[in-house]
This record gives structure tokens, sequence and C-alpha cells, in this order.
């Protein structure tokens, strides 16, 4: 079974830059086969790892509750699973899956189940999955991802991020979620984060690393360019290579 490690953290904190360098961080350590999964709402891992989808899993879902979306003599249950694997994007390096929008009224029980057996069978295939997530760890915490092994909580440099963050550990603790390692990391600093200490220690997750702000990544931004793709002397790059050599990824 492939290892998973999820990021989370609130919007605009970096996550998915974090999610999208610990792939290439992975991959040019040859650290094995890889399945990243896009479980943000405001999906656009696919953006930073520079590549095109096509269909999400909420679509898939919700195609679920039309019975004449689904073919003449075909069961729900392999009609979801084809569909399902037509979602997954493979690529030389990685393969990704995105799941889209939060679900809309109605009974998701059962594609709910279809999915969880299907990402269980298919981390198999995998040495590592990296969930890119939501600060609410909603398909976490509906169990539609399991055994997630290692959590790293992003946090922007400010008294308000570090906060988030803590409430994202307190997530864990109340739904009893049975992660491993927590990480905080802290994300665009500018200077010395010693003001921020007080607030760090409150939130009870061992401050692993910090990533500067990076000028890099917002010309990328601008351009529409992958961060997958930054320049190795990219300080953001190097930071969070750095950060998994120590955790010992």
């Amino acid at each position: 079974m492939a290892r998973h490690i999820a990021i989370a953290g609130k919007g605009g904190t970096g996550k998915t830059t974090f999610a999208a360098l610990m792939i290439r961080y992975l991959i040019e350590g040859q650290k094995g086969s890889i399945l990243a999964v896009d479980a943000d709402p405001n999906a656009n891992l696919n953006e930073a790892l520079g590549v095109q989808i096509d269909t999400v899993i909420a679509d898939i879902l919700d195609a679920t509750k039309n019975p004449k979306s689904i073919p003449e003599g075909m069961s729900k249950e392999i009609f979801v699973q084809y569909q399902l694997a037509q979602a997954l994007v493979e690529t030389k390096d990685f393969d990704l899956l995105t799941m889209g929008r939060p679900q809309g009224p109605g009974c998701y029980c059962y594609p709910n189940d279809l999915l969880r057996k299907h990402l269980e069978t298919l981390s198999d295939n995998y040495d590592y999955m990296i969930i890119d997530s939501e600060a609410g760890l909603e398909h976490i915490s509906r169990r539609i991802i399991q055994n997630v092994s290692d959590l790293f909580v992003i946090s922007d440099a400010s008294a308000r991020g570090i906060r988030s963050a803590g409430r994202v550990r307190e997530l864990v603790q109340e739904l009893q979620l049975p992660i491993n390692n927590l990480y905080l990391i802290v994300t665009k600093t500018t200077g010395d984060i010693a003001p921020l200490q007080e607030e760090i220690e409150r939130t009870g997750i061992p401050l692993t690393g910090v990533i500067p702000y990076d000028e890099q990544i917002v010309d990328y931004d601008i351009h529409s360019k992958p961060l997958f793709d930054l320049p190795a002397t990219s300080v953001s790059v190097q930071a969070v290579k750095a950060i998994l050599a120590r955790c010992q990824f």
C-alpha cells in the first residue's frame, strides 16, 4: 500500500505549491511511483504540475444520481468503476486524480463507498499517494481517503494563518484521525519569525521548516507556468527539498 501523505491549510498559504514541489522531490530522488490526488474543491494542482484534466470525480458521482446517464445493461457499480478509471491522468512521472467541487444535496453513500474502494485498490499500485487537501480535510474526515500517515499543515507567516493551522490539528484530534506525523510549515516568510513563536507553540504542531517568499513563484503564477518547472535555484524548491530531507522522505 502507498504511503499516504496529505497537505492541508487555508487558501493562499502555498499548500498546492508545496504538494507540487514534494512530488518533484520524490521524482528527482527516484523514491517510487506516485499518485497525486487533488482533494481541494478549488482544484489547481494540475496547473501547478503542468497537466490537463478532463474529468473530475465530483462529476462522476453526480452522474450516478441520474439513471439516464448509465448505459442500458450496465450496472451502476460497473459504470462508476469505468468512469473512475477514465478520470485518472497518467504521465511518465506520476498519475493524478482530481476530486472537484463539494457534493450537492442527496445521498452519496453508495458512490462514495465505491470511490473509497477504488482508491484503496488504486493505492496498491503506488509507493506514495500525495493528497492536496483543504483545511477542513473533507475527504479524509469522511474516510473516503484513508490511512493518512503524514499530514503537512501549511500556514503563511501571519498570526491568523498560524491559528488556522492550529484548528487543523484540533480537527484531527476531534475526529480521532490516526495520523502518525504532523508537520507545520510556515511559508512566504520575509525575515525572522520569532514574533510568531508563541502562536506556533499554541498549535501543538512541531515547526518543521519555513519557505521564504519567492518572487519566482509570483512570476510563474502571472505567466501561468507550472510551478513544477521552477528552476533548481528557486528558494522554494531548495526549502522544500531541505524540509523533506529533514523528515527523511
